[in-house]
């Protein structure tokens, strides 16, 4: 018998859905309360159901609404449905997909979606043979609603479809859907590519095995009428781009070709779809010989991209020139993520690579997004990089036209090509740098606030070779210029010229020092000026001056300038506020920097940061023991805590003893230790390695607690954990001394494997390598028997390693250890005078050492092997060697020629002796 609803009911259920779309927020009050009544009678869902397939006579937006609310209560607790109830929902959905409305059609396929996701794909065995088969009706709607359905499934369920589970029904359906991309309804052909799509990425079985049909039909579409349709092509080309190159490269030159055509399609969805092609293309190998001729018409294309379009101007209000006085909406603050603390080394190059450049997006991040411009100015950035300078024929003369444009949209777009070829370019754009330069900060004070914020921008891609100029060429002037853009009355501005000023910083460091009074009234001012979203960026501005200029900053007048503001804002917020993250991270550098300038502000903000740790574990432990009672804390606030607390450790050193002495913060500390978060234990072995270097008489009495922990953690499958894990044992060694001796064993089989392991991350291996050489240096007789299974990989660990006292303990360990066997060393002896070349000028007393272990070899082996041993050096090692430890090696030419541990394959030991 056919469910029928109750009249009375019927008319109740009605009325709730005409009240929910009232914009009264009481009156939605009242309609959620009633919501949840109605839901403890089992055939409310029925009801709902009913009004959206069978009540004709109600207006759709009613009708599509009692379905979404439906869809909520399913994704809710589907589990608890009577039987019956589903069974009736799941019938009137498969009888209602061709409904005569789109609405209804597309309500119904999304509530059909959500009943397979909640693992009813397995339970619903008609589900999928009946949509399909309604594909073959000659009913318009009805093929349309089922096809708009599968979509769906396909979209949510993509792995299930290719599984055993189900019996693989891929292989019915990837050949129904190509039936139909011949189909003569664009609407129909756009949902055949759509579903096909969703199978590409994990190549699943029956798509590949019909991948060949699949591009000829793709190709035949290539200039469908319909955008949809041509946006699904230009889709599928870039994922098999991504996928199934190999089968694209046959057809490369035309579908290059057609890509470059849709790039500039008059639908904006279908080039930012093609416009996704060239950046997939440039990080496939090929992409140098197949695009290199392409170059000419591409390169016009993606730079006409990059200007604003007018609906993007209307949204970046950007004919708005003064906002600043406009508060922000909280909508428009992204939520902002902790990084943790990682201990690092210093390397023998100062420079840090670019890889974290690859962050600095352009800067219109309202727009957050992504749209052709963004994708134009990424595509060319990556090509940039594959094409180096050979980009520049194709550009340099475009841009003197775009720069110099009396348009400021126009202007604009080039200003903003620049920036973006930035990193590939650089070596090429250097003669026309002394130029570009002046006109760049010449367009930081134009009158259009879009064209100041994208010059900080580009001002900031080549910030390192303003530095690298006499500071009164260019660096006084920028620094000037930026300054005064970081009190631009336009919220926009004042934030790209924050985030280029912090840039800047990084470059040019202790260059900065001269102009630091100048600096920090500016940065003060803007605290008085700045909305709250541009406050955050600015805490970042100063932490990033703190670490570039260091102890420079410990001055009476300039702690006076900045202190008295950061603590104002530091008393104004509450503990559960998240904008403490970045004044946190703020006051951690400033700390550091400061040391004991940062005394007389020490106390309340060590008080408040055990504060969080103590109140975050709380929370903790009542919601591990009450979840339904209690909600989960967010970390943060305890791994941002445990951060600054490290940052003064490390900036006051002995001073913070009386504060530790005053607190529990080891008994904290042992239970953040073992907390299940990761990045929480990372925070607690950083702020571990920094109290024992700053104040070990508190660590001491727990050292025999800690160790089994550190022990655990020394698992790579956490690179960050394990890292300060390492690091912080390496500290522990140094402090404790021979007393380290019953802990050896706990931690050395972890470290040895570790240093041996493939692709290992160089900080890792660093770290792992010191550590070693530490817990050698103090317990010798305990560590020297493994040394045969370490010496290589830790020679090669620390040949780049900048003369250091991490360094020096690590040296020292290594040669005690050698004292004590000898043996251990024989085989890869070479890598050992490696590594002792690589030191600029070791103390006297570790150079004897050095001096010793090497003519003991030299004479252990005897003259003639010496000179057979010494004749595979390469010539730098051979030099130095004799410079510094006066050890004659037998220069022969023809030896070895790259540097030893990198040409280690042709360096096996000549055993002698």
């Amino acid at each position: 018998m056919d469910w029928q609803p109750d009249e009375q009911g019927l008319q109740q259920v009605l009325q709730l859905l005409k009240d929910s779309q009232s914009p009264n927020t009481a009156t939605q009050r009242i309609v959620q309360d009633k919501l949840k009544q109605l839901n403890q009678f089992p055939d409310f869902n029925n009801y709902l159901i009913f009004v959206l397939t069978r009540l004709k006579s109600e207006d759709e937006p009613t009708r599509s609404l009692s379905g979404l609310i439906l869809k909520n209560n399913v994704k809710a607790h589907y589990q608890s449905f009577p039987p019956p109830v589903a069974d009736f929902i799941k019938q009137e959905c498969l009888n209602n997909i061709g409904d005569a409305s789109s609405l209804i059609r597309a309500t119904i396929g999304i509530l059909i979606t959500t009943i397979a996701s909640k693992g009813e794909l397995q339970m619903w065995p008609e589900l999928l043979p009946q949509l399909c088969n309604l594909l073959n009706s000659e009913d318009y709607n009805t093929c349309e609603g089922a096809f708009g359905a599968l979509q769906k499934i396909c979209e949510d369920s993509s792995e299930l479809l290719d599984s055993d589970a189900l019996n693989r029904p891929l292989n019915i359906m990837i050949p129904k859907f190509l039936q139909f991309f011949k189909h003569c309804s664009p609407k129909i052909r756009s949902h055949a590519i759509a579903c096909v799509n969703q199978f590409i990425m994990d190549r699943a079985q029956a798509l590949m095995d019909n991948i060949d049909t699949f591009i000829e039909h793709l190709f035949a579409l290539a200039v469908d009428d319909d955008p949809e349709v041509r946006k699904n092509v230009c889709r599928a080309l870039v994922m098999l781009l991504e996928v199934r190159i190999d089968r694209l490269i046959p057809h490369m030159h035309s579908i290059i070709q057609y890509m470059l055509q849709r790039t500039q399609d008059h639908d904006e969805n279908v080039a930012l779809e093609a416009c996704e092609f060239w950046l997939t293309l440039a990080e496939q190998p090929i992409c140098k010989e197949v695009l290199a001729s392409h170059l000419v018409q591409l390169i016009p294309i993606l730079v006409n991209g990059m200007k604003y379009s007018e609906i993007d101007i209307i949204l970046l209000k950007g004919d708005v020139e003064e906002d600043e006085a406009v508060p922000d909406s909280e909508q428009d603050i992204k939520p902002r993520f902790h990084k943790s603390r990682t201990v690092t080394l210093p390397h023998e190059a100062e420079r840090p690579d670019g890889s974290e450049d690859a962050e600095d997006d352009d800067d219109d991040d309202a727009l957050s997004d992504w749209n052709l411009r963004k994708c134009s100015a990424a595509a060319l950035d990556v090509l940039a990089n594959v094409f180096r300078e050979e980009l520049l024929p194709h550009l340099l003369p475009l841009l003197k036209g775009l720069l110099f444009h009396p348009e400021w949209v126009v202007k604009e777009s080039g200003i903003l090509v620049l920036g973006a070829i930035a990193e590939g370019c650089m070596q090429g754009m250097v003669p026309y740098l002394p130029e570009l330069i002046p006109h760049l900060i010449q367009c930081l004070s134009d009158k259009k606030a879009l064209v100041r914020s994208i010059a900080c921008w580009t001002l900031s891609r080549y910030a390192h070779w303003v530095v690298s100029q006499p500071p009164d060429m260019h660096l006084k002037p920028l620094m000037t210029e930026l300054l005064k853009r970081i009190l631009d009355g336009n919220k926009r501005v004042q934030e790209a010229a924050c985030s280029a000023f912090a840039t800047l910083e990084e470059e040019a460091c202790t260059e900065l020092v001269p102009y630091l009074s100048y600096i920090l009234d500016t940065l003060v001012f803007a605290f008085g000026k700045y909305q709250h979203k541009n406050l955050l960026i600015l805490y970042d501005a100063i932490g990033t001056l703190a670490d570039s200029v260091g102890h420079h900053l410990n001055q009476p007048e300039y702690i006076q300038k900045l202190m008295p503001p950061l603590i104002q804002k530091w008393n104004e917020l509450k503990d559960e506020d998240k904008d403490l993250f970045p004044l946190l991270e703020c006051l951690s550098s400033v700390a550091t920097a400061l040391q004991s300038g940062f005394l007389p502000y020490c106390e309340p903000v060590y008080q408040r940061c055990v504060t969080l740790v103590q109140k975050t574990l709380a929370q903790a432990m009542m919601y591990t023991q009450h979840p339904e009672q209690y909600e989960a804390p967010d970390k943060d606030f305890m791994i941002v805590a445990l951060d600054l607390l490290s940052g003064l450790a490390e900036g006051l050193g002995g001073h913070v003893e009386q504060l530790v002495a005053r607190s529990n913060i080891m008994t904290l500390l042992f239970q953040c230790m073992q907390d299940s978060m990761p990045e929480v234990r990372q925070s607690s072995f950083a702020l571990l390695g920094d109290l024992t270097k700053a104040c070990f008489i508190h660590v001491k009495p727990c050292i025999a607690e800690f160790m089994p922990i550190l022990g655990t953690n020394l698992n790579p499958e956490f690179i960050s954990v394990c890292n300060n894990a390492t690091w912080a044992i390496g500290e522990i060694c140094m402090q404790m001394g021979a007393e380290m001796q019953p802990y050896v064993q706990m931690v050395l089989n972890n470290l040895v494997e570790i240093i041996n392991r493939p692709n290992t991350p160089k900080t890792l291996l660093e770290n792992t390598a010191i550590t070693i050489g530490r817990l050698g240096y103090v317990c010798p007789q305990e560590v020297a028997p493994m040394l045969q299974q370490f010496i290589r990989p830790w020679c090669t660990s620390l040949r780049n390693i900048r003369d250091n006292e991490e360094k020096d303990s690590a040296f020292r360990g290594i040669c005690m250890m050698i004292g004590v066997n000898p043996g251990g060393v024989v085989q890869d002896f070479i890598f050992f005078c490696d590594a002792v070349a690589s030191w600029v000028s070791p103390k006297d007393d570790l150079r004897d050492m050095f001096y010793k272990i090497l003519h003991g070899f030299k004479d252990q082996v005897g003259e003639e092997n010496w000179q057979q041993f010494s004749e595979q050096f390469p010539p730098l090692l051979k030099e130095r060697l004799a410079a510094f430890y006066g050890v004659s090696v037998c220069v022969i030419v023809g030896g070895c020629a790259g540097e030893c541990a990198a040409s280690r394959s042709h360096c096996a030991l000549v055993q002698g002796g």
